[in-house]
């Protein structure tokens, strides 16, 4: 096939626009799947993104259509995996971007737009789901008119569910999408974007050519690492890996690389081959990588069996191939042992990461409260950062503290103005600026405290705009704050994973808060079990879980009063008996729902 006739492309757009099921329809158009094989959401191949309907990883595909090659990258669409987006970007040259006709243009669309601008990729817009009840054609079609500066004319409508048009938007993108830059005839540079972790052929990396030529059982260097390797396997997706003789220039594909060390091999890296035992005498630069993201949001995760500790590194290792926006270092805590600090861009990032480590791994975890890095300065001038609630210095030390911020953007239909708006004045922060997109969009800028949106923020938004309004933030660094650690203590023994760094002046809300929350999540002990919240050792909130009772005297059938009253009385004392030695098993699920709260 000729350089000329490849096409590589991303859809893009906010979560639930309708991806996923454009391209379904785009792998019956190219007769790519066989229709006895399709599913919907094919190119969701983690049973995680079918249960949750999202899309957590993108997901290369390559399509063969009347002469062309067309090489897709479906993308996901929450604001937790936009590294995900930048990525793909960075491997094609256009994109189509994709809004709902029912919810017209939202905070990810504008942000994933912004993405592709900085590429200088080449984006064919479309309305999806014109076949729906609720579909505002004429008015998306304007919203997005207006926000790209184009005829209302040039975009296309469409209904991915049934089909409609969709075969005219793929031809679009033969017609509009450059083919790819690069040359046969130069020495080998393919980009990796995205990688995942073989036993037998080591860590398969997922690969842009960007010029050269590489075939298989051919020797490869990587150009950073400084690491050799060799292509023990390379082909395409299609969409399941499917082995080729070679990969050229322009084209989209994987290469087993037989490097078993997964730290080696990383997003952004560039792939070259060994042509001779001298390679500065080839004289070949580096692809342009990717920067790299920064973690907003940290939990700790502690293996439930201590001798599981290698498993969760191994783990967390080979997930980091997958995720390249997955950060975590090693920490040691007296109470829980050995585990690992990890860093995500958001509270979904991290309950995905969690599940997929006890899915894919077998791993049962003790997993801290999510919260975000705090800097603090303490008496004698020192400045350090604080991770997690366990490393909160002595408060007589400390002289100042500081907290991120974030811009907060968030577009509404005007009908949840008041709803949204009444949300967001719950948070520590202040409102920048207001925008209005036609008669029914209003784009509200607020810059507040990072805490305030990591965990429930998002849910709480979509729940009082009806699944319409969608948000979108950027850090823009420190500023000083008043805080506390609050501890939760059940039986009266500190719980550290549950411990969290909060405002002085919101500490008794937020105890009350988490207890409530605990009293419905922990399953009943055969014991009380007291649930309480405290600041500097004073308790600020308690409540009681009962304990799981049994009906002693349900055996006995009349008789004397004084027989039920010694068998509930020697109930009652073993019950006291069992508290004073008692152990509280906390099952994962309930780390998870704390998590959300």
């Amino acid at each position: 096939m000729e350089h000329s006739h490849i096409r590589n492309f991303v859809i893009i757009s906010h979560i639930d626009h309708g991806k996923s099921t454009l391209a379904d329809r785009f792998l019956e158009v190219t007769k790519t799947v066989p229709s006895a094989k399709m599913r919907p959401q094919f190119l969701d191949m983690m049973d995680l993104e079918r249960e949750k309907g999202i899309t957590i990883k993108m997901q290369p595909v390559r399509m063969e259509y009347k002469e062309y090659i067309l090489n897709l990258i479906d993308t996901p669409g929450h604001v937790d995996f936009s590294y995900e987006v930048s990525r793909s970007l960075a491997a094609v040259e256009g994109a189509i971007l994709l809004v709902d006709a029912t919810k017209g243009v939202q905070a990810q669309t504008l942000a994933n737009l912004d993405l592709a601008r900085q590429q200088g990729i080449v984006i064919i817009p479309a309305i999806n789901k014109i076949d729906s009840l609720q579909a505002r054609i004429e008015e998306v079609k304007k919203e997005m008119s207006d926000l790209l500066n184009i005829r209302s004319e040039e975009i296309f409508e469409i209904s991915a569910k049934l089909g409609t048009n969709v075969e005219q938007l793929l031809q679009a993108v033969i017609e509009k999408v450059p083919a790819p830059k690069g040359e046969l005839d130069k020495p080998l540079r393919a980009l990796i974007f995205d990688s995942q972790y073989d036993f037998y052929k080591g860590v398969i990396a997922y690969v842009r050519v960007i010029d050269g030529k590489i075939k298989s059982a051919e020797k490869i260097y990587l150009l950073n690492a400084k690491k050799e390797g060799e292509a023990k396997e390379i082909g395409y997706f299609l969409p399941q890996k499917s082995g080729q003789p070679e990969l050229k220039a322009g084209e989209i594909g994987y290469i087993a690389t037989n490097v078993k060390e997964a730290e080696k091999v990383r997003v952004g890296e560039t792939i070259i081959k060994i042509q001779n035992a001298n390679l500065k005498n080839q004289n070949i630069e580096p692809l342009m990588g990717y920067k790299e993201p920064q973690a907003m949001v940290f939990a700790s995760f502690y293996p439930e069996n201590p001798a599981q500790f290698d498993l969760l590194k191994d783990s967390l290792a080979k997930l980091k191939l997958n995720d390249a926006s997955l950060t975590y270092e090693p920490e040691t805590k007296e109470s829980l042992g050995r585990g690992f600090r990890c860093g995500f861009l958001g509270s979904l990032h991290a309950e995905i990461i969690s599940e997929r480590l006890h899915r894919e791994f077998g791993l049962n975890l003790v997993i801290s409260t999510p919260s975000v890095v705090y800097e603090v300065r303490k008496k004698d001038g020192t400045k350090f950062f604080v991770y997690s609630a366990s490393d909160w210095p002595d408060p007589s030390q400390i002289t100042e503290m500081g907290e991120p911020w974030v811009k907060l953007e968030v577009l509404t239909p005007v009908n949840y103005l008041g709803s949204v708006l009444a949300l967001l004045e719950k948070t520590d922060g202040k409102q920048i600026e207001t925008r209005y997109f036609g008669r029914d969009l209003v784009f509200l800028i607020y810059e507040t405290p990072l805490r305030e949106i990591i965990s429930g923020f998002y849910d709480n938004l979509k729940g009082v705009s009806q699944g319409y309004a969608s948000m979108n933030y950027y850090l823009l660094g420190y500023r000083p704050a008043e805080l506390v650690k609050l501890e939760i203590l059940l039986l009266g023994r500190k719980e550290e994973v549950f411990s969290k760094i909060v405002p002085e002046k919101k500490a008794e809300a937020e105890g009350r808060k988490m207890v409530k929350k605990l009293k419905e999540t922990l399953p009943s002990q055969l014991f009380s079990l007291p649930l309480q919240a405290a600041v500097g050792g004073k308790i600020i909130a308690r409540e009681t879980l009962r304990a799981r009772g049994k009906d002693v005297v349900a055996p006995l059938y009349g008789g004397d009063y004084t027989r039920k009253r010694k068998l509930l009385e020697k109930q009652k004392k073993g019950k006291k008996e069992l508290k004073s030695k008692g152990e509280v098993n906390i099952p994962q699920k309930v780390f998870l729902e704390m998590f959300r709260s």
